[in-house]
């Protein structure tokens, strides 16, 4: 049922708590692929064949340069706030001598998010990126694989990233906050 627009409803946020509570009692099966935006349990794109390569890649190429100065997630939650608990498909992390088994990382210990759209794009770009944004994730990837371009997202402020660069040939991309993390994009699309 859809609400008419002009009728007002008074929402009530879903936390981070009650989002794992829900699994916990099996309100949200385990296998189900959903991520908790701004309160609300969002459904996430189905994984095809052409979004789990790329994010293998990109794990192999993430994980190659980061060695030990970064610890590279792969579809693991990142919690941004008390109701905000995404799943980007990888995440570059500030190393932890626990390797975040003790809890989820939150927005201040990421170097480096990447969502890999091949269905998601509008998603990613338009939902997504103003919300990393607004919690001070220094960069993002969106990597479109249906065009074969790369979308680099840096310097977040309130409303969204203020540098957005577009490329179909990436080359070597330095962290904005880890500089000394170089990683080779060439290949990236072929």
């Amino acid at each position: 049922m859809n609400l008419p627009a002009d009728l007002e409803v008074k929402r009530r946020a879903i936390t981070v708590e009650a989002y794992h509570r829900m699994g916990e009692v099996g309100i949200l099966a385990p296998d189900e692929r959903v991520e908790l935006i701004e309160g609300e349990v969002v459904e996430m794109a189905p994984i095809g064949s052409r979004h789990s390569g790329m994010v293998g890649r990109l794990t192999r190429m993430l994980v190659h340069s980061a060695g030990d100065r970064g610890l590279v997630f792969v579809q693991n939650s990142v919690r941004l706030s008390r109701t905000s608990e995404p799943q980007p498909d990888l995440a570059v992390l500030k190393p932890r001598a626990d390797d975040y088994q003790s809890a989820t990382p939150r927005a201040d210990e990421v170097l480096l998010l990447v969502e890999v759209a091949e269905t998601s794009l509008k998603y990613d770009r338009e939902l997504k990126a103003p919300l990393y944004a607004a919690h001070g994730i220094p960069e993002l990837w969106v990597v479109d694989v249906a065009d074969r371009v790369l979308w680099l997202y840096r310097d977040p402020q309130a409303g969204g990233y203020a540098r957005v660069e577009k490329t179909e040939r990436p080359a070597r991309i330095h962290l904005a906050v880890a500089p000394d993390i170089e990683v080779d994009l060439t290949g990236l699309f072929s």
